[in-house]
């Protein structure tokens, strides 16, 4: 069978369990989406994107979802990325994908005068000790993570006095990939960290994420709460900014965005390959994706 969009998943979420709420939660969401690119009379399936025996020549494109598991197998999914990229129109778009994939992209952001969170760049093999790294940003509370990851993927909080302990780990993971060091930002802990969903170049709608009592890390799937929350116009403003400053069409985008510690707006992550969108709290902003989909393929 032909399809117009397929949307993708990975295997641990492909079947339906109705006993596990996070399992519940994706596929309803999932579903938002489908039934909202059914509406605009496309013929639409769900499918894992690793699936061997899937003919992604018959589809006229795929839609990332909750492909979650592709920083784990990224040595299987960047070549699957490339051939897939070939056979069928992926949205977002394949070059998207690798350019969001690398955060080295928040640099290329804060070039076109954008805010981040400042970000110090540890590239793959560079033999200095991390404690000689943390010494020269003059930060005294930091984050450290991978340039590419995902759901909290070696990401250690810790203060200047605490780098001995990471340096064995920060030592094998330097050798392998490359690493990013960032300030701690305080808003985190005080107020969360606020989603805003742009769909096709345009505010939807917004959630705020809070950690859990003595966690810094916000994600549900981490104890993390989610609540729905309405952002200012400055806010807005700046979301939709940071979207339109990537040098790529983007169909979809989560502005993840606090205040940084000098009290300005500031990006944390702008997520453009498998989001979570929370459609949930906004169930008219699938109907906006179905509608960029429907149109690029008219295009």
């Amino acid at each position: 069978m032909h399809y117009d969009v397929v949307v993708l998943t990975e295997s641990r979420y492909l079947a339906p369990n109705e006993a596990d709420w996070y399992t519940r939660q994706l596929h309803a969401e999932d579903d938002l989406v489908l039934r909202a690119l059914e509406r605009q009379g496309l013929a639409v399936a769900r499918r894992d994107w690793a699936d061997p025996d899937m003919d992604w020549s018959r589809t006229r494109s795929a839609l990332f979802r909750t492909t979650w598991d592709y920083f784990d197998r990224y040595a299987e999914f960047a070549p699957w990325l490339t051939r897939t990229g070939t056979q069928t129109r992926l949205f977002n778009d394949a070059a998207l994908i690798r350019w969001n994939i690398d955060k080295h992209y928040l640099g290329a952001l804060a070039e076109k005068d954008i805010n981040i969170v400042p970000t110090l760049y540890i590239e793959k093999g560079d033999r200095r000790s991390l404690l000689s790294v943390v010494e020269s940003s003059g930060w005294d509370e930091l984050i450290l993570k991978p340039v590419i990851s995902g759901a909290a993927r070696h990401t250690y909080r810790f203060r200047h006095t605490d780098t001995p302990a990471l340096e064995c780990s920060y030592g094998e993971l330097i050798e392998q990939e490359a690493m990013m060091l960032q300030p701690f930002q305080h808003d985190v802990l005080e107020h969360g960290e606020t989603s805003l969903m742009i769909i096709d170049g345009r505010f939807t709608h917004a959630i705020r994420k809070t950690p859990k009592s003595g966690d810094f890390r916000v994600q549900d799937d981490h104890g993390g709460q989610v609540h729905d929350y309405a952002p200012s116009q400055e806010e807005i403003t700046f979301a939709e900014a940071a979207v339109a400053a990537v040098p790529f069409d983007v169909l979809y985008a989560r502005v993840d965005i606090i205040r940084d510690n000098d009290g300005r707006l500031a990006v944390m992550e702008l997520e453009m390959i498998e989001p979570e969108l929370f459609f949930r709290f906004h169930p008219e902003a699938a109907d906006r994706l179905a509608e960029g989909v429907a149109r690029r393929l008219r295009a």
